[in-house]
């Protein structure tokens, strides 16, 4: 069987060259890979533009989510193509359910803390990290110089996004299996939120990262790469 691309999506405060380190492992393994740029703008519509994009890959895909893109492939999953999720640091939202509410669910966040939001005409209000917050809170275990650079570079993310609820009926891990990695010292998305999502997704794959914090996908990309490669082989072993 042909080996399935491997689609990502980044999350809030973070763009796509966020998969950097991550996509240069699995070309070491001749998986092809699209990094999507995930637009921030709202539920509905980030998940109608990554479906776009889904139409446009040949073959089997799986289709990986950080953060908030990981309400993004919940409610974008559901495409015939789609074989596998891969939960990074991620949401994994039931119908109804939204970020901003799954992380006040339980205690541990902090992001609240450090954004701040001024007005948009496209979009009503946006939201960034404070520059000088942005390492403790996003990236603690990556290296300074970096986690700089992420801050100066992060993408807004307007605020209805994280609010939207998911509308699917059926989120799609309901119908796909499901992979999940994070750490254990997420600021952004409690670990005791990431540990309930997984275990209601019934994760194929749980991958915990001692001291790990939400960029793994920066911090720990043979980590995450890992986890990704196990679901590509996992949809590539299937009988026809």
């Amino acid at each position: 069987m042909p080996t399935p691309t491997v689609v990502l999506v980044h999350g809030a405060f973070a763009d796509s060259s966020s998969w950097n380190e991550v996509i240069a492992r699995l070309d070491e393994d001749d998986v092809p890979v699209v990094a999507v740029a995930n637009p921030l703008r709202g539920l509905a519509d980030d998940a109608r533009y990554l479906s776009d994009v889904l139409d446009a890959v040949p073959g089997e895909v799986v289709l990986v989510g950080h953060c908030y893109g990981g309400m993004v492939i919940t409610e974008a999953g559901s495409r015939d193509a789609v074989a596998a999720l891969v939960y990074v640091s991620a949401f994994a939202p039931d119908h109804g359910e939204s970020a901003d509410e799954l992380a006040r669910r339980f205690p541990g966040s902090t992001l609240h803390d450090v954004v701040s939001g001024y007005p948009v005409a496209a979009s009503g209000r946006e939201l960034v990290v404070r520059r000088e917050a942005f390492a403790d809170q996003l990236a603690a275990d990556v290296p300074e110089v970096l986690a700089a650079a992420m801050s100066a570079t992060q993408r807004p993310v307007a605020e209805g996004a994280l609010t939207d609820v998911v509308v699917s009926a059926v989120p799609a891990w309901r119908t796909r299996p499901s992979w999940f990695v994070y750490g254990d010292a997420d600021r952004n998305i409690p670990t005791a939120a990431l540990r309930f999502m997984a275990d209601r997704a019934g994760a194929v794959v749980r991958r915990v990262i001692w001291d790990g914090s939400h960029a793994l996908e920066v911090s720990r990309p043979d980590s995450v790469a890992d986890v990704i490669l196990d679901a590509v082989a996992a949809v590539a072993r299937r009988p026809l």
